[in-house]
């Protein structure tokens, strides 16, 4: 954060604050300095493309004269990054990525991302903590959700827990888990009473046993979030573990589907810019740019987003509020994601889930 020096200072070697003004100017933007400039932004691809467009990308370089290109790619695109950074061959500028991969990208002796130094802008300063690190500013919340078909548990009571879920005699039904540790061993831990708060660490022995009283009643172990959206939509499960978004979109496509809030497992994605990029200065204020709530608001025209500035549900019709993750009443049955629990775990944890799952 650069300060204006005292008149005083300046009165003196007047060459040398001129050097120094000039050296300051790459954070000074002018619709003159921005024209040349472009950003390219990794993000999920999909809905998240279109709507980022719509209400960020383009109205951006409207404001500023800035391009902003979007890419796709991985979900966790870490290693492309550290490639680009290595390289100095910068693809991207910044990229949409989550806490897990931030750490990351920013725990070992060679640090991949910049700093983005926001903390006091008036924009950004109003996002919780929990959205923000020195590395990310935090711009959506995503959850892992159970769903059920409601036209398979009509007349008879409906899941309202990972406890329930596990309940096969009390809920029967054909169920479907994600065959991946992440999120599914904390669902296992609450299944078996672990109140949310101890969670993490995770009791690995614990959660495989747990996982051991469901098993053979899992129908599908699901591996995309494409193939949860279209078996709620063809009825293949009754209940299963998904991301909420994929639950919400079988529903706007007209499946009878309800969402499980309690419980929710919640991450947030965060605008992050690679280290050494030659437009950061370009990201910053977009980032700035995109922390503005009524902006964020504009994504709920799109889809139910985790905004993370709260006064943004000020500017959010009721109806829809309710269907985004960070609405008060979603997010504080939920679960944090321990980032760092899943950065220093993953390995150990990926091989012997994956044995588990082969037994």
């Amino acid at each position: 954060m650069k300060t204006n020096r005292p008149s005083s200072r300046r009165v003196v070697l007047k060459s040398a604050a001129a050097g120094l003004v000039a050296l300051a100017a790459p954070a000074i933007w002018t619709p003159a300095r921005a024209a040349s400039k472009r950003i390219v932004v990794r993000d999920d691809g999909g809905i998240y493309t279109k709507a980022y467009g719509a209400v960020f990308y383009r109205p951006f370089t409207e404001k500023t004269g800035i391009e902003v290109v979007a890419v796709q790619a991985n979900a966790e695109p870490t290693a492309q990054i550290r490639s680009m950074v290595e390289t100095k061959n910068y693809t991207w500028d910044m990229a949409k990525i989550s806490q897990p991969a931030i750490r990351t990208l920013t725990s070992g002796s060679k640090i991949y991302l910049e700093k983005h130094g926001l903390e006091a802008d008036p924009m950004v300063a109003t996002i919780p903590a929990q959205y923000m690190s020195p590395y990310g500013v935090g711009n959506n919340v995503y959850s892992t959700v159970l769903a059920y078909r409601t036209d398979k548990f009509k007349g008879r009571k409906a899941p309202s827990s990972w406890a329930d879920f596990w309940n096969v005699k009390d809920f029967p039904g054909r169920r479907g888990l994600r065959k991946h540790p992440f999120d599914t061993i904390e669902e296992a831990l609450m299944a078996d009473g672990v109140p949310n708060g101890q969670v993490y660490p995770c009791n690995l022995d614990r959660a495989l046993a747990s996982l051991d009283k469901v098993k053979s009643a899992v129908d599908v172990w699901w591996t995309s979030g494409a193939q949860v959206e279209q078996m709620l939509g063809n009825g293949e499960v009754d209940m299963v573990a998904t991301w909420v978004s994929r639950a919400q979109s079988a529903i706007a496509n007209g499946a009878p589907v309800s969402i499980v809030w309690n419980q929710n497992l919640w991450g947030c994605d965060s605008w992050s810019i690679l280290a050494g990029s030659p437009n950061a200065d370009a990201c910053r204020e977009f980032i700035k740019f995109a922390s503005d709530p009524k902006r964020m608001a504009a994504l709920t025209e799109y889809f139910p987003a985790g905004m993370t500035q709260p006064a943004a549900f000020s500017f959010v019709k009721p109806e829809l509020a309710k269907g985004c993750p960070t609405h008060p009443d979603n997010i504080k049955n939920g679960l944090q994601i321990d980032a760092r629990y899943w950065q220093e775990n993953q390995a150990q944890v990926l091989e012997k889930f994956n044995a588990w799952i082969l037994k």
